[in-house]
């Protein structure tokens, strides 16, 4: 793609990133075979090669966001499925956090708007705030129909609709210090506790540390870990994201220093997704560039570690597993085949739902922001995986866990719930039912 920003402009960093982006895109279009919102509306502008248009006008000619800008690029999921099929390695996923930026920075949106968002950033990445939250939805629920039927309102019942029935008291797993191996040492690794996981279900990381220290891991929760600042940064609030990133950066290299580290298992997969990506978002930072590529060459999704440790095949459980894997896992993270060899080493047969490379619409805060949209991908998904006609969904991202269980009867988990239970951990309570 020919461009044509002054010297002025491509002084900046940023613009000089997403300049050379920009005219990496030959216009193929592959993108839009695998873009969600293009499958679904079916609108140039609504493809990852229109959104690339439009960022490379908007940004091209130094001007604010306009409410077309917003409207389309407000509609990307950031599943990534572009940058999967892209033939010329187009970053879209940085140009489309720069546009956000921008956008963030140049444009006001409604009231209305401003004040959800707000919300979303003032709560979501604090568990004892999001826990509270979810504890007064309690009240709100009965008239969530009625808030949705109100348009200023709507986004309101949708929360609502979201919100689980139940919350879960706070979980020894998340308390600072450290979990010693069971079995003789074999390694050391700090956990991301996260924000929104361990309020919506902390089985996962419960599982997950019973796990490791069951196969002679030594486990750390890190005092001052927090939210890994995904959220707030696909909402284009970045100095928020940074500020996140800072203080975790600064309390995994405390952790790797003093005792060492082989890994910083992540068991969200949006998480891992955004931290792998440290050290791009902190390289224009002196005090942080260095130790945050460090954290980014340490940061595994949790199947990425276990594949590393070599597990034992376990004999044949007789229950099949429809396997969805999370867009931030396949795309963002391209780990496609470890999950699935590790549960059927672990003794489940797996399938692969069709359309598996198609977001469930959950991706972050997007199921909230864009209801619409993301209600028709949940029922494409949906649909999809009951077509496997498998006993239980397993994923690798607390979003699509909450986002698939609100449309099916099939009881899903997370990876590692399983292959705890396989490695002589107890039967999930989910199927104990």
């Amino acid at each position: 793609m020919q461009t044509n920003f002054t010297a002025a402009q491509l002084a900046d960093p940023h613009v000089a990133e997403s300049e050379a982006i920009l005219r990496k895109c030959v216009h193929c279009g592959f993108c839009t075979a695998t873009c969600p919102t293009y499958v679904t509306l079916g609108n140039e502008l609504d493809s990852p090669r229109g959104r690339i248009y439009l960022i490379k006008d908007m940004l091209e000619n130094g001007r604010p966001a306009d409410e077309e800008v917003v409207t389309h690029i407000d509609r990307c999921l950031s599943c990534l499925a572009c940058m999967t099929t892209c033939p010329s390695d187009v970053n879209y996923m940085h140009l489309v956090d720069h546009a956000r930026v921008h956008i963030e920075n140049t444009y006001k949106r409604p009231l209305k708007d401003r004040l959800v968002r707000a919300m979303l950033a003032a709560v979501l990445p604090y568990p004892s705030r999001f826990r509270l939250a979810l504890k007064a939805a309690r009240i709100g629920r009965p008239f969530a129909a009625l808030l949705r039927r109100v348009p200023p309102l709507k986004t309101f019942g949708v929360m609502l609709d979201l919100a689980p029935r139940h919350v879960a008291p706070p979980s020894n797993a998340d308390q600072p210090g450290t979990r010693a191996a069971d079995a003789e040492r074999r390694g050391r690794v700090a956990i991301l506790t996260g924000c929104a996981q361990p309020v919506l279900k902390p089985e996962i990381n419960e599982a997950t540390i019973r796990l490791l220290t069951r196969l002679g891991v030594e486990v750390v929760v890190p005092d001052g870990e927090g939210c890994c600042g995904a959220l707030v940064h696909h909402m284009g609030r970045e100095e928020q994201a940074l500020v996140s990133a800072r203080r975790n950066v600064d309390v995994w290299i405390k952790a790797a220093d003093e005792g060492g580290l082989d890994a910083i298992v992540i068991t969200a997969s949006g998480c891992g997704t955004t931290i792998k990506d440290y050290g791009h978002m902190l390289r224009l930072d002196p005090a942080y560039a260095e130790k945050a590529a460090r954290v980014s060459a340490l940061a595994k999704d949790i199947t990425e570690y276990l594949t590393s440790l070599d597990l034992p095949r376990q004999e044949a459980k007789n229950m099949t597993v429809a396997y969805h894997s999370a867009c931030s896992m396949q795309h963002g993270q391209k780990i496609t085949v470890a999950p699935k060899l590790l549960l059927k080493n672990a003794g489940f047969t797996v399938r692969d739902p069709a359309e598996g490379h198609l977001c469930c619409g959950s991706a972050g805060t997007y199921n909230i922001l864009q209801p619409e949209i993301s209600a028709t991908l949940k029922a494409r998904k949906v649909k999809n995986i009951e077509a496997t006609k498998a006993d239980i969904i397993a994923t690798g991202n607390i979003g699509c866990i909450t986002q698939i269980a609100t449309s099916t009867k099939m009881p899903i988990l997370h990876t590692v719930e399983l292959l705890d239970w396989a490695y002589g951990g107890e039967k999930p309570a989910l199927l104990q039912k």
